[in-house]
């Protein structure tokens, strides 16, 4: 397992973790002291991306979507026109 210092770390830090992901683990050391190991996250360690869209197709989404219960939610807010709540 490859060892650097970390000055040589900072200056190849692109190039180091491009070999992590690879699978080549390496140690950062200190005065030539091991101060942490690199290694490559695991499948079941990097976070999944949320994907937009991946329910298209499944969903039906009714024309009247936005107007749906627009009398009910109005008389949440407002109550009834006529001066009556319902209840």
């Amino acid at each position: 397992m490859e060892t650097v210092n970390i000055h040589e770390a900072k200056t190849h830090l692109s190039r180091l973790i491009e070999k992590a992901a690879k699978g080549e683990a390496f140690i950062i050391a200190k005065a030539g002291k091991p101060m942490v190991k690199v290694v490559p996250l695991e499948e079941k360690d990097v976070p999944k991306k949320r994907r937009i869209g991946f329910m298209k197709g499944e969903i039906v989404v009714p024309e009247d979507f936005d107007t749906m219960m627009a009398d009910e939610i109005e008389e949440m807010f407002y109550g009834n026109r006529d001066g009556i709540t319902s209840k």
